[in-house]
């Protein structure tokens, strides 16, 4: 387990669970190989939304939200005010009496269900802070083709209802939407968005901060599961313009394309913004010394920064005076460029820490746009903020205390998350594994690719972990939402379990040609829609030309273990001479993997042995007859530590 990923595990309670008795404990023994390889996995046919290949089927639909917005931040107060207008586009075929919209900001209201139900110590919560907090919505308006529309609407905790007196019409009825609103800042919110006091002013990550609309899907209908902090978001694609009015010694950062740079910045800065896009290294848009020249801000109270970002499903930006702005050229695989932006305070410069920011984000999204999908934004943006770790559109936010292997770390991690939710739109508030999970998968790849292998990840032991946490019973199902699990439980079901399940699936079940092309068509054919888990198992089947359930089963479905033995070996001789050496494994708990075995014979010479895990299909135990010339010294199970397998006390067989 290397640094990096015990560091992420051990903030999330993970590595507690390594050492704890309840830990240790086994899950109900005994394969039943009708129940692992039962052809009832999938209960639900193909149609015409979601075709049985996993991929959006010829009538798939999904609604659509645009957003203009309008925002001035206080300092003084720590509070933003805002007017926007969102136009929804309704591409579904139901007519909708009623619209659905998410309140985020409404967790850090006294009131909010969350608040009731957050622990106090939970950094999913406001730690213990009590502000008035929450939206304050006034001059809300329905409009359709320049037409008022009469609507009640209701406010319950973080989701907001409005009930209309005519209904939306289907397949390609819009309408416009306006409100203002405010809200306070708050100190540490749920750890994604939040500010902080530092030596040369107070660091704003704003996030969560504009009223968005549910998705209506062909799945739920309308998804209104509430906001209670640990479940993250389920949001339609749109174009969101955005202004952000801030005092002129700030510099403000946002999701997408910084659209009037002219205005903002100093004829200086701009001079070197414009080179960053030009430049393959760092290039100090505002250094450390400019922070104590006034003249590195324009003379004036205050200054509006203009932001848009294309086909999103959110946006975010931050805010201080005390901004170190760094940037470079990020190279696309079609020849197309982005520009890679590091904003920190001067407490996290320095090449131990976001010194190397732009450094960091130009390799992750060089990587993974080969890798995977082009990157689609304009700018990738890192924030050095008080925030563990948040990803949006275009910009994440990073811990400012991080240093070392963890600030490449966080940064690859967090725009990671722009290929899993921010591209292949997936429901994290219900299904947080399928962004969390596969970019754990994703971050190890990036992680050993950059810079000839500086932050490789060490081999894990799979049997530690298949004895210690794959299984645990106390562990809660990967299936479960995110706020329905035990927190301590989070980082397994969400990032780790996920993330080693599909290095398995690449590394030892498909190979890493046929995963690789199989995962690359999930991606292209949802991106920018909304799958849901069965759409992932069904895709990769199809395009891996695998039968999988038992893997979905076994792994995400339900919470087995592994447990192979080495049951027996007869070495067969004719004649006097050996001829093979008979091998009989025995599959002890329930979760099937392939068999891995090393013989070694009695010259010293060793040979890998491999069955796929198809041998469980009928099975219990199978004997391989493996040719051999001479006697056989040992013969062991999965050598290299590599399948979770929870006992390795009976993986060996050892001549007397």
């Amino acid at each position: 387990m290397n640094k990096k990923l015990a560091k992420i595990l051990g903030s999330l309670g993970l590595l507690a669970a390594l050492t704890s008795p309840l830990a240790a404990q086994d899950a109900p023994k005994g394969y039943d190989y009708q129940e692992a390889f039962g052809p009832l996995f999938y209960t639900q046919n193909g149609n015409e939304y979601r075709s049985a290949s996993g991929y959006p089927g010829p009538k798939y639909w999904q609604n659509r939200a645009d957003y203009q917005i309008k925002a001035e931040l206080n300092e003084s107060r720590n509070q933003v005010t805002a007017s926007m207008t969102i136009t929804y586009k309704n591409n579904s075929p139901d007519k909708l009496p009623y619209l659905w919209l998410q309140l985020d900001q409404n967790l850090f209201a006294d009131s909010s269900r969350g608040n009731a139900i957050i622990p106090p110590k939970s950094r999913y919560g406001a730690q213990g802070e009590r502000f008035n907090g929450g939206y304050k919505i006034t001059n809300l308006s329905v409009q359709r083709r320049g037409k008022s529309l009469k609507f009640d609407r209701i406010i319950e905790d973080t989701r907001m209802q409005i009930r209309l007196d005519e209904p939306m019409q289907a397949a390609g009825d819009v309408v416009t939407i306006k409100m203002d609103y405010t809200f306070v800042i708050p100190k540490e919110g749920s750890d994604r968005l939040s500010h902080v006091t530092t030596k040369n002013g107070e660091v704003y990550a704003v996030a969560q901060w504009f009223p968005r609309m549910s998705v209506y899907d062909d799945v739920l209908g309308w998804n209104t599961l509430p906001y209670w902090g640990a479940g993250e978001f389920y949001t339609e694609f749109g174009d969101i313009n955005f202004e952000i009015t801030a005092p002129a010694s700030h510099i403000v950062m946002g999701s997408g394309e910084l659209l009037n740079p002219k205005e903002v910045l100093t004829p200086q800065q701009l001079k070197r913004w414009e080179e960053a896009k030009q430049s393959e290294k760092t290039v100090h848009v505002r250094s450390e010394a400019d922070l104590t020249d006034p003249a590195s801000r324009p003379s004036k109270d205050k200054l509006t920064w203009k932001f848009r970002i294309t086909n999103a499903r959110d946006a975010a930006w931050a805010s201080s005076k005390a901004f170190v702005l760094d940037a470079a050229r990020i190279n696309l695989p079609s020849g197309a460029t982005s520009l890679a932006v590091s904003a920190h305070p001067v407490e996290s410069n320095g090449q131990d820490a976001y010194g190397r920011g732009v450094e960091y984000v130009k390799a992750s999204i060089e990587h993974y746009s080969k890798m995977w999908f082009e990157y689609p934004y304009p700018m990738a943006v890192n924030i050095g903020a008080a925030i563990g770790g948040m990803e949006y559109p275009g910009i994440v936010f990073c811990s400012w205390k991080a240093k070392g292997q963890s600030v490449w770390g966080v940064i690859d991690h967090e725009f990671g998350h722009t290929w899993f939710p921010m591209i292949v739109g997936s429901n994290e508030r219900k299904y947080g594994w399928m962004d969390e999970g596969f970019n754990t998968f994703i971050n190890g790849l990036s992680s050993d690719a950059f810079n000839n292998g500086e932050y490789k990840e060490r081999p894990m032991n799979m049997h530690m972990i298949g004895s210690r946490i794959i299984g645990n019973p106390n562990g809660d199902k990967m299936m479960l939402i995110p706020d329905g699990m035990a927190e301590r439980n989070i980082g397994m079901n969400l990032y780790f379990k996920p993330g080693i399940g599909l290095k398995l699936l690449r590394d030892h079940i498909l190979g890493p040609d046929r995963f690789d092309y199989a995962f690359r068509q999930y991606i292209k054919h949802w991106a920018y829609k909304h799958p849901t888990p069965f759409d992932f198992f069904r895709s990769m089947d199809n395009a891996a030309g695998e039968e999988l359930s038992w893997f979905w089963r076994g792994w995400f479905i339900e919470n087995w273990k592994m447990d192979q033995a080495v049951t027996d070996v007869a070495v067969v001789k004719e004649n006097g001479a050996v001829k093979r050496v008979d091998i009989t494994v025995t599959n002890l708990d329930k979760l099937p993997m392939p068999i891995i075995l090393e013989v070694k014979t009695k010259s010293g010479k060793t040979e890998r042995i491999k069955v796929a895990a198809d041998v469980w299909m009928r099975n219990t135990k199978w004997t391989i007859r493996h040719p051999i010339s001479e006697d056989v010294v040992s013969v062991v199970l999965d050598p290299a530590k590599v399948l979770p397998d929870a006992n390795e006390e009976n993986n060996t067989w050892t001549a007397r």
